[in-house]
C-alpha cells in the first residue's frame, strides 16, 4: 500500500440546493500527521470530511493524494477508513466478524483475514472479546470495535468524525489516549472532526479552525492556543473575559488601551492583526479566566471587584468578579468572603488585543457552568 505524503485539498468547494457551505478550502497535510478539524456545528468541518472520504462529490476544487487527483473516484476506490460518530457496527455479528467484514467483501483468503483481525483487535484491546455481540460491550469498547473495523482495511487516510461525543467523560479521557497511540504506532494519517476543544488541543500536529465554511486559522496546538488570530478563534479557545476599549498609545510590544470603564491596561496584538491601528482604535480585549490571577506582587493591568460566585476546580476557585468594566472570571486559591474586595491582573502578554470591528455586537458575559457556589456574607 503507498502511503500518504501529502493530501491536498485544493479551492475545494460544496454547494447543497444553491447554499454554498464550503467555500474554497485550501489545506495540506502531510503524511503521518494527526490533523483536526475544529469549530461549532454548521461550520463545514464534517462536510469536509464526507467530501475527503467521497461521500459527498464536490461543487468545485480537486483533492490530490501525492499529487493525484482523486475527487472523482468513488468512496471504495480511495482505500480511506472513516470512523463514524454512531460508530455504525453491525449488532447481528460478533466483534470478530464485524472487524472480519470489510476484508471479506473484498476477497481477502481466510488465513490473512485471521491474521489481521486478531492484530487490529490486539491494538484495540477486544482481542479476548472476539465472540461478543457489540450489544455486549460497554460504550468506549464499541467505539474501540469501529476503530479496529477501520485499521484492519490498513487505509492510507484515517477519517473520524466526532467520535468521542457519545461517551462520558472519564471514557473520553481514556479514547483519547487510545487514538493517539493507535495513531503513533501506525504513523497513519488521520483527520480528525470535533466541536471539543480539547480533544483538538491533546490529539492534534495541526489544527484547522472552522467557521461558516472557511478556514479561520490553521495552527499547531499551542498557535491556535496561545496566539489566536481572530477573536471568533480567541473565542472558541476560551477567552471568556473580553472588554472593550480605545488605543491610546503604544510602547514597544504593547498597545495602551483606556477601557470603557477607565481602566488603563497594557496588551498584546500580532501585526497581522493590529497592521494599521491608530490611537483612537476600537478594541476589544481577551483574556482566560486560567491567567486571570488574583494577587500577584506588583501585578500588572491590576483590576478590582465585588466577588459574585465561586466554583471550585479541584486545585483552585473560579470567581466571577463584577467589576466597573463588567463580570471577569478571576482564578484564586480559595474562595474569597462577600465583603471582600478581590484584586487581579492579566499580564499584557495574555491580554490579547483584536480590532472592534462590530461595535454593534454585545460582548459574551462570563459565566461559571451552573455548580458555582454564591459568596454569602461571613463565609
Amino acid at each position: 500500500m503507498e502511503r500518504i505524503s501529502t493530501l491536498v485539498m485544493q479551492g475545494v468547494t460544496r454547494e447543497f440546493a444553491g447554499t454554498t457551505v464550503l467555500h474554497h478550502i485550501d489545506l495540506t497535510i502531510g503524511g503521518g500527521s494527526f490533523v483536526t478539524l475544529l469549530g461549532p456545528s454548521g461550520c463545514g468541518k464534517t462536510t469536509a470530511l464526507n467530501c475527503l472520504a467521497g461521500l459527498l462529490e464536490l461543487s468545485g476544487g480537486a483533492i490530490l493524494v501525492n499529487g493525484r487527483p482523486i475527487q472523482n473516484l468513488p468512496p471504495e476506490k480511495r482505500n480511506f477508513g472513516m470512523v463514524f460518530q454512531n460508530y455504525a457496527l453491525f449488532p447481528h455479528l460478533t466483534v470478530a466478524r464485524n472487524v472480519s467484514y470489510g476484508l471479506e467483501v473484498r476477497g481477502v483468503n481466510r488465513a490473512e483475514r485471521d491474521r489481521r483481525v486478531a492484530r487490529a483487535l490486539e491494538m484495540v484491546h477486544l482481542e479476548a472479546f472476539g465472540k461478543r455481540y457489540p450489544a455486549q460491550l460497554s460504550g468506549g469498547q464499541q467505539q474501540r470495535l469501529a476503530i479496529a473495523r477501520t485499521i484492519v482495511l490498513e487505509p492510507q487516510l484515517l477519517l473520524l468524525d466526532e467520535p468521542l461525543s457519545n461517551l462520558d467523560t472519564n471514557l473520553r479521557n481514556e479514547m483519547r489516549i487510545e487514538i493517539k497511540r493507535i495513531h503513533t504506532q501506525l504513523n497513519l494519517t488521520t483527520v480528525y472532526v470535533t466541536h471539543d476543544q480539547s480533544e483538538a488541543l491533546s490529539l492534534s500536529d495541526q489544527i484547522v479552525v472552522m467557521k461558516l465554511g472557511n478556514i479561520e486559522q490553521v495552527g499547531t496546538p499551542q498557535e491556535i492556543y496561545d496566539h489566536p488570530k481572530s477573536l471568533y478563534v480567541a473565542n472558541f479557545m476560551g477567552y471568556a473575559n473580553q472588554l472593550r476599549g480605545t488605543i491610546t498609545g503604544h510602547d514597544g510590544q504593547q498597545w495602551l488601551v483606556r477601557t470603557t470603564g477607565g481602566a488603563e491596561l497594557r496588551a498584546t496584538a500580532t501585526d497581522a492583526i493590529s497592521a494599521g491601528w491608530g490611537n483612537g482604535q476600537g478594541v476589544i480585549l481577551a483574556s482566560k479566566p486560567t491567567e486571570t490571577l488574583s494577587g500577584e506582587p506588583g501585578m500588572v493591568n491590576g483590576m478590582t471587584g465585588q466577588p459574585m460566585l465561586a466554583e471550585y476546580m479541584g486545585n483552585s476557585f473560579e470567581v466571577l468578579v463584577l467589576t466597573p468594566e463588567g463580570q471577569m472570571l478571576v482564578h484564586m486559591p480559595s474562595a474569597p468572603a462577600a465583603t471582600s474586595t478581590v484584586t487581579f491582573g492579566i499580564r499584557p502578554e495574555r491580554l490579547l488585543a483584536f480590532a472592534d470591528d462590530a461595535a454593534a455586537r454585545d460582548l459574551p458575559t462570563p459565566s461559571l457552568n451552573g455548580t458555582a457556589t454564591p459568596i454569602a456574607a461571613g463565609r
